[in-house]
């Protein structure tokens, strides 16, 4: 990606770092530099570093070998050979290469994590991490082959052999060598130094740098389907009493709460819904009844997910750690992906009950007749199949989810030799996650194409404010269903506002939220 000079510049510091500022390095081009602070750790503990090697003191990853050939010494003389032939074996990864965004997002968390001043790691070879980001070259990440467990050592191991210059990388949308790619940019290869090969490769950014930008991704699509369940309850001529304060504040959920508040705001002046006021239905089906308690739930995981990832953000997960204000090198196990894994995990799992939902309520509004709507919203039923497939593809969506859902974390395939006997597999959740939010993205999409076209058998009664606002905005793309066509890019379309936040951002405006 071509990064963005004109955005605000992101300092990084090892201390702070919020999901906001990876999205915005990440996928928006923002500049990053390192704080003077964080400058100052770094030499202090490379400085450190230094003197224990030039000391012969036996270092785990420095002066031995590395998981079962942790007790095998190895020269000084081979402390450069020892970290470079590191990062060679462990590229071992397989399979597509991660989009461009999850790989600079992980670059920022790597660039974080070791700006923190324990890593060891030479300040030029931070400095080139950094420069690759603020100049778009992103190396080429398989998207296999992390068990999650001294974090992710093969992806990182890829991210670093374009720091050397080896492996590939994307420039200016160019897939290239990465010697090339960072020629063109102006840049110049590093040569790993002791321990940096380890700094470099041991630890949890992929994934959590897919979870950062995945939450985002998922309290974006949380909103949305507030929108589009508020437009289809309303289509089907639901009741909003199970809006009212009175009931919802009766289980006190945060995010029960706030989706109760977001309907009530949104369907707020709605004619149609004014209009069956007395029709003497008592209740709706349950994916229309339980919007509050079913999307706030999922809104309640997310916020549990971010805290967890958050704090992920700023830990420090390589090994071994260096404090050099204690004279000592620690081994541990920061980098086992048990924390990020367990989170993407259950961030799916919750995710995915929007699509679940959202796929019942637009079979609902295709066979609702008793509601005054013909079968699959055409009008020469029979002749035209309507948006009857539509809701094939969302259910085909839904059935994708359901394996998607399960918990990697709740496998564990020994590696290293039994050294590595218990191991996360949050990289496979973290896989497993991109392709779930497009699922759930694709469901909503299917969704909206019912609640608009649903919309327009209830003219010329008027919407809510918001619900009308996104009715609005979205027929400035999708044309109405008066004849059978080919739905898939009227999909895209749905799915492009979804993405874009249009959606949200015109029913939001209408309501005076945010």
């Amino acid at each position: 990606m071509t990064p963005t000079a004109s955005l605000p510049t992101i300092q990084l510091d090892g201390r702070r770092l919020a999901l906001e500022s990876i999205e915005a390095i990440a996928t928006h081009g923002a500049p990053v530099e390192i704080s003077a602070d964080a400058r100052s750790r770094v030499a202090l503990a490379r400085a450190f570093v230094d003197a224990k090697f030039d000391q012969g003191d036996a270092i785990y990853g420095v002066t031995t070998g590395f998981g079962r050939l942790a007790n095998v010494p190895v020269a000084p003389q081979d402390a450069g050979a020892l970290q470079l032939n590191l990062v060679r074996s462990h590229a071992a990864g397989t399979g597509a290469p991660l989009a461009e965004q999850y790989v600079r997002a992980a670059g920022v968390l790597r660039a974080s994590s070791l700006s923190a001043g324990h890593s060891g790691i030479k300040m030029d070879t931070l400095d080139l991490l950094v420069e690759l980001l603020n100049r778009g070259v992103t190396p080429v990440v398989p998207c296999q082959g992390s068990v999650g467990a001294s974090g992710d050592l093969a992806p990182l191991a890829h991210m670093t052999l374009t720091l050397i210059g080896e492996g590939e990388a994307w420039y200016e949308g160019e897939r290239m060598p990465s010697v090339q790619a960072l020629a063109r940019a102006g840049l110049q290869p590093i040569t790993l130094g002791a321990k940096e090969g380890l700094a470099l490769i041991n630890g949890t950014q992929v994934m959590t740098g897919i979870a950062a930008l995945g939450i985002l991704r998922a309290e974006r699509l949380c909103a949305a389907a507030d929108i589009i369940g508020a437009m289809s309850l309303e289509a089907f001529l639901g009741t909003d009493r199970v809006f009212d304060r009175r009931i919802n504040d009766l289980r006190p959920h945060p995010g029960q709460s706030q989706v109760s508040d977001n309907l009530r705001a949104l369907l707020d002046g709605s004619e149609i819904v004014r209009s069956h006021r007395e029709c003497g239905r008592v209740q709706d089906p349950y994916s229309f009844r339980c919007i509050p308690v079913v999307h706030g739930a999922v809104r309640d995981a997310i916020a549990h997910t971010r805290r967890v990832v958050e704090i992920e953000a700023v830990s420090v997960t390589d090994n071994p750690l260096v404090f050099p204000e204690d004279d000592t090198f620690l081994s541990g196990g920061n980098f086992h992906g048990e924390p990020v894994a367990l989170s993407l995990d259950f961030l799916k799992m919750s995710v995915g009950e929007l699509a679940s939902i959202s796929e019942r309520r637009l079979y609902l509004l295709l066979n609702a007749e008793d509601r005054g709507l013909p079968l699959f919203l055409t009008g020469r039923s029979g002749l035209q199949s309507g948006l009857m497939i539509v809701q094939y593809t969302a259910a085909a969506l839904v059935n994708d989810d359901k394996g998607l859902v399960w918990p990697s974390s709740s496998d564990s395939i020994p590696t290293s030799a039994g050294q590595e006997d218990h191991v996360s597999m949050g990289m496979t959740s973290a896989n497993n996650l991109i392709r779930l939010l497009d699922n759930v993205e694709g469901a909503l999409a299917c969704e909206l194409l019912g609640a608009i076209a649903a919309t327009d058998f209830r003219r010329p009664l008027r919407s809510g404010l918001g619900t009308q606002a996104a009715y609005d905005v979205a027929r400035e793309k999708i044309a109405p269903w008066t004849e059978d066509r080919i739905p898939s890019p009227d999909i895209e379309a749905a799915r492009q506002l979804i993405r874009s936040n249009a959606l949200v951002d015109a029913a939001n405006q209408a309501i005076g939220k945010g």
